[in-house]
């Protein structure tokens, strides 16, 4: 005999539900609360369930997370799915559009007996720090994004013959003039040391005749320093290196907790703690947009990087091509190979391996 026990989540509190293999309601449902009261309600309730059970809930991003640890801490399986998947479950076993906490657990349990049990693997556990500190750092680089916007905002009141000059205000020249100079009076006045710093940074491009030019510009230029502008431009170049600073350290971090974990991902030629630096922007073809953002930019940034530098990668990507698949298309089944391949190697712990690949 199974019992198979649905629970719905949500921010403050957690609905649970309990039905036997035949569907037949075991114990009514009742809700805990997301505190140490509440889960010690639960831990006491399932240590009062005599027979084995099933543990399922929907994949509910944080608001989830105390409760799997509560669940894997006490030596509880549990499965976890995608609440699409649930929705269209509930959708065809009745028209009726009644939706109550209570009655999604029942739905969750009952949903739960239809599907082969997957406990959600303690093995991948371990990656819940990296996982935390990547998307914060996406956070962090969208803060970073939006000053230099800001920035470029101020540039075309205080010096708006600037970013046509340099055409990509990201080089290292153009932030360290605006870092370290700001405004046009400033610029116009930078010697041949401010030359010399400049042209090291630029490994050479940055040649006396653009250092003339640029001179040039700010003495002509029809952008005014006034008083505000200046304040604006100063601190959002100080936010800026603030944010800069902050990923920098974020990025060492995951660094750091990547090599202590030894995943096997890492031996996949093309492959390293450095892809968190990749940011490509592509366009075009479609992708199903379910499940995480964070994890479906990551792998495409990895398949790109893999058909660059893996030789399986990119045969396989090369075959898709070659069957009439467009470039986003080709990619995406690199992406899917990739995600074979990671299962495979995680759960048998073995690392990349040109045979397995193939």
């Amino acid at each position: 005999m199974l019992y198979y026990i649905g629970i719905n989540i949500s921010k403050f509190k957690h609905d649970i539900a309990e039905i036997n293999s035949d569907g037949e309601v075991i114990t009514p449902s009742w809700t805990f609360y997301n505190t140490d009261e509440g889960f010690s309600s639960l831990k006491e309730f399932l240590a009062g369930i005599s027979v084995k059970i099933r543990i399922g809930f929907e994949s509910t991003g944080h608001y989830g997370q105390n409760l799997k640890l509560f669940l894997e801490a006490n030596h509880y399986t549990f499965m976890e799915f995608n609440p699409l998947v649930l929705k269209k479950f509930v959708a065809s076993k009745t028209l009726r559009r009644t939706k109550t906490d209570s009655l999604d657990a029942f739905s969750i349990a009952q949903y739960l007996m239809t599907v082969e049990y997957k406990p959600y693997p303690n093995s991948f556990y371990h990656i819940k720090a990296p996982k935390s500190l990547t998307r914060f750092r996406n956070n962090l680089i969208k803060q970073r994004s939006r000053q230099l916007v800001e920035l470029t905002n101020i540039l075309d009141l205080v010096f708006p013959e600037f970013k046509p000059f340099f055409k990509n205000i990201l080089v290292t020249t153009a932030l360290y003039i605006l870092f370290n100079y700001q405004i046009p009076e400033k610029i116009a006045n930078m010697n041949s040391k401010s030359f010399e710093i400049l042209r090291a940074k630029s490994k050479g491009r940055f040649t006396t005749a653009k250092f003339n030019k640029l001179k040039q510009l700010d003495k002509n230029t029809v952008g005014h320093s006034t008083d505000y502008l200046v304040m604006q431009m100063e601190m959002t170049i100080e936010i800026y290196n603030q944010m800069d600073a902050k990923i920098d350290l974020w990025e060492s971090e995951i660094k750091t907790i990547l090599s202590d974990l030894h995943i096997p991902i890492v031996s996949i030629p093309g492959i390293e703690p450095g892809y968190y630096h990749s940011g490509t922007s592509e366009r075009g073809g479609r992708m199903v947009k379910h499940g995480s953002p964070y994890l479906r930019y990551a792998l495409m940034n990895c398949a790109l990087t893999l058909v660059q530098h893996n030789i399986v990668f990119a045969e396989y990507y090369s075959k898709k091509l070659a069957e009439g698949k467009t470039h986003r298309v080709s990619l995406s089944n690199a992406a899917k190979k990739f995600v074979r391949m990671i299962n495979t190697m995680q759960i048998k712990n073995i690392t990349f391996d040109y045979d397995l690949a193939h």
